[in-house]
């Protein structure tokens, strides 16, 4: 049986820390199955990866036949699988089963715990979300962490709201509520804002996530482009022209490359200025990503080659 690798660098040479899940998605058709590496985590992990970021993934697999397909996955883009992450007697695994209408239903084969492990040493910047912050008993274990860290690193959060994975709505906003002090980037998307706070507007959204302790929260919204907003100052980041192929990772490929904006510039990446470069340039790593199936975020160069071509008019993207 395939056993992970711990990878090939140490903990002090990386400079983000990815705590989450990682999954198989399988889809059922018709005309036969097929699974790929998912689960939100571990797709920003992937996509840090491609645009050269040292990233390490801290997460529950299994030492089995899907486990041995995330760690190949992630270390086709150089993550870091680190230590403790193959804990679980089986990997999670999400399953929609379409029918011939095209109609999906979905089952999730969920566990989700962490040892009583923490990274050898903090990284620049900490990176969390997803099913890993809300179910038990592992949510417990990533809290723990983000105690640990917060003070020392950056701290970056996307809630990526499964509302089928979670207990009720009072409790979920109580969870996620209870992490903003902990953390300095947040980003949901408008669904996941409208779920958490129905019936008001994103703007009025922003003003409370900032005043729960965020210094920046982002919402994305669809092909209205995203809404950056720090306690100083707010701005709308337009979305980028492309012809979509699906959507799937294009909210975690924005995700990375936020995070890969503000490691590159460290505290100036607050200043409205960098911000919106940085919002820019996540919004056009969405749009690579849905301009092809699958959670297939960009490489560095190819961010950069496109960067440097002449502005596209606004599209759909996240």
């Amino acid at each position: 049986m395939h056993k992970p690798q711990t990878g090939g660098y140490a903990h002090d040479l990386l400079d983000v820390i990815v705590i989450g899940e990682a999954l198989i998605d399988i889809v059922n058709a018709p005309d036969g199955s097929i699974g790929y590496p998912g689960g939100s985590p571990a797709n920003v992990a992937y996509g840090l990866g491609r645009l050269g970021v040292r990233t390490g993934l801290l997460t529950a697999i299994g030492n089995d036949e899907h486990g041995a397909a995330i760690t190949d996955h992630l270390h086709s883009a150089e993550v870091r699988l680190l230590p403790g992450s193959t804990s679980l007697e089986r990997t999670a695994t999400a399953t929609a089963t379409l029918a011939a209408d095209g109609s999906a239903s979905y089952d999730f084969d969920i566990t989700w715990e962490l040892g009583q492990i923490a990274p050898a040493v903090i990284p620049k910047i900490l990176h969390t979300g997803s099913i890993a912050t809300f179910l038990a008993p592992g949510a417990a274990a990533v809290r723990s962490l983000l105690e640990h860290s917060h003070r020392s690193c950056l701290v970056t959060y996307d809630p990526n709201i499964r509302p089928a994975l979670l207990g009720s709505h009072a409790e979920a906003k109580t969870i996620f509520e209870d992490l903003l002090p902990l953390t300095d980037v947040l980003k949901l998307s408008d669904e996941d804002a409208r779920w958490l706070y129905p019936g008001q507007d994103l703007e009025d959204t922003a003003t409370h996530l900032l005043g729960l302790g965020a210094r920046l929260a982002v919402i994305t919204q669809g092909s209205q482009g995203s809404l950056l907003a720090t306690p100083g100052a707010r701005f709308s980041i337009p979305s980028v022209k492309t012809a979509v192929a699906d959507t799937i990772g294009a909210g975690d490929a924005y995700m990375a490359a936020l995070i890969f904006g503000l490691l590159s510039r460290n505290e100036e990446g607050f200043t409205p200025a960098a911000l919106e470069t940085i919002g820019q340039t996540a919004s056009l790593a969405a749009a690579i990503t849905v301009s092809r199936p699958g959670a297939n975020p960009p490489t560095s160069a190819e961010l950069q080659t496109r960067l440097l071509e002449p502005q596209q008019q606004p599209y759909a993207t996240v």
